[in-house]
């Protein structure tokens, strides 16, 4: 792996850091009542399907180096693919 390969995972993964730490805030928000559930629903449905697409990424460019593949040409997958996985 590159130096630029490395930025760019860390960058990706320093980004899933604050995606963790703001859902967490979100639920201390609801526990103190600052925010109603429903917002809070909304806010994490949201914060959860960013999370999924930088996660996916982060697949993606490794898979992309494992097999001597340029990592750059991995792209954010749309919200509907990413989150299509599963069913």
């Amino acid at each position: 792996m590159t130096g630029s390969e490395a930025e760019a995972e860390k960058r990706i993964l320093g980004r899933i850091t604050e995606m963790i730490s703001e859902e967490k805030d979100l639920r201390e928000r609801l526990a103190q009542e600052e925010i109603d559930g429903t917002t809070e629903h909304a806010l994490l449905a949201h914060l959860e399907t960013e999370l999924d697409q930088c996660w996916d990424l982060l697949r993606q460019r490794r898979a992309r180096i494992a097999a001597g593949q340029d990592p750059t040409e991995a792209t954010v997958r749309p919200a509907s693919e990413v989150e299509g996985y599963l069913s």
